[in-house]
């Protein structure tokens, strides 16, 4: 088995990289949601030999591609799908786009939990259709539970037509039980409520926590779906800007295929589809030690925040590997937050309001790095907090 190192530094800097290029040299980029390490080694030799070959026309949509996803829901999720189920995107959120078109209208409800992914914020309101938002519950130890009456009053309104689902959920780290799909399966069956599941984030889930497909609950349930899912959180290979939507039921599939054909927004790149079929295809071991990486970061953090900075809690991460700081014992405004991390600890992450209700007083860090760069960004922070 090929042994990766994720202690491997790298230096972005200067690579047209937005996690590193935004900010000054000495600032420690923990914000945005792709990662330090290096890509896989298979997924590296396969695109330098690709691109030797010298000729970069239009591809043929062969079934590669399609099959690659079929054959990762299945191994590491347990959920069988078929290859006629899955639509090529380029990325998520453009497919989370076309679903709002097909299966919405505008004017219509789009229901999110709060706090939500911020580019949910901007697309359903972008696109004519209004947010109604379901709060999490915070419980005392950090953790967070659905309001489930609140959930069905919105999906009960006349113009509610879509539930828009981060599974496992971004920013708060919580990781669905079968239970609670069922239970938002049922609501949504029963008000004739479309499920859009954004499972980008499927493969990070800590001990303890199980991902469970939404469109593997039931029939009933992937009659009522589109799942999307991309490997750019795992493999770090977001620039390729490729990802899938599972859909599978035909009259759904032809209904979101609609609004691509339209945009003509259905042709692939060499270079986006490949890495994706060879980091599915060939790469566990990586998904494997990835996982037990960052779990040993998580608890380096749990551990010195609560000896070093107890006045930053660390919730009750159950999956990805951005981490919903509760930083309210500092007692500031949302800005003045961003600008004391920013300014005096020199670490940018992103600050808790910017994800709506809920969100004002945390922070989002992103541990997936190094450890010595975790271990640097920590030290700058406790010292930055001692001098408050």
């Amino acid at each position: 088995m090929i042994k990766h190192n994720f202690d491997e530094l790298i230096n972005r800097k200067g690579t047209e990289c937005k996690k590193w290029d935004t900010y000054a040299d000495d600032v420690i980029p923990m914000w945005i949601a792709d990662t330090d390490f290096k890509c896989p080694q298979p997924v590296i030799d396969a695109m330098v030999k690709r691109a030797e070959h010298g000729i970069y026309g239009y591809p043929v949509n062969d079934k590669n591609f399609e099959e690659a996803i079929v054959n990762w829901q299945k191994k590491r999720f347990g959920w069988k799908i078929e290859s006629e189920w899955v639509e090529y995107t380029p990325a998520v959120i453009p497919a989370i786009v076309y679903a709002i078109y097909a299966f919405t209208n505008p004017g219509d409800n789009i229901v999110i939990q709060m706090p939500a992914y911020h580019p949910f914020h901007a697309i359903i309101p972008n696109n004519g259709r209004h947010i109604l938002g379901n709060n999490l519950i915070l419980q005392e130890d950090g953790s967070y539970e659905i309001d489930f009456e609140n959930l069905e009053s919105l999906l009960s309104q006349k113009r509610t037509t879509m539930f828009l689902l981060c599974s496992p959920h971004n920013p708060t780290g919580k990781c669905f039980t079968r239970e609670e799909l069922n239970k938002i399966s049922e609501l949504c069956l029963k008000h004739n409520v479309f499920v859009v599941s954004d499972e980008i984030h499927s493969d990070i889930i800590y001990k303890g926590s199980k991902h469970i497909p939404f469109g593997s609950l039931s029939q009933e349930a992937a009659d009522n779906c589109v799942v999307c899912v991309n490997p750019s959180k795992t493999f770090n290979i977001a620039g390729v800007r490729t990802g899938a939507a599972v859909i599978p039921n035909r009259r759904n599939h032809d209904l979101f295929y609609a609004p691509l054909e339209n945009l003509k927004a259905y042709g692939r790149t060499i270079f986006g589809t490949l890495p994706i079929e060879i980091s599915y295809n060939e790469c566990d071991y990586y998904a494997d030690q990835l996982l037990e990486y960052l779990e040993g970061n998580l608890e380096y953090l749990k551990k010195f925040l609560a000896e070093k900075i107890p006045k930053i809690k660390i919730g009750h991460p159950q999956a990805t590997y951005l981490i919903w700081l509760n930083c309210k014992e500092l007692n500031m405004e949302p800005a003045k937050l961003q600008q004391f991390f920013m300014e005096e600890a020199k670490v940018a992450m992103n600050e808790g309001s910017t994800f709506g209700t809920g969100g004002a007083g945390f922070m989002r860090m992103n541990i997936a790095c190094p450890r010595a760069r975790l271990v640097k960004a920590l030290n700058q922070i406790e010292k930055s907090v001692n001098m408050l």
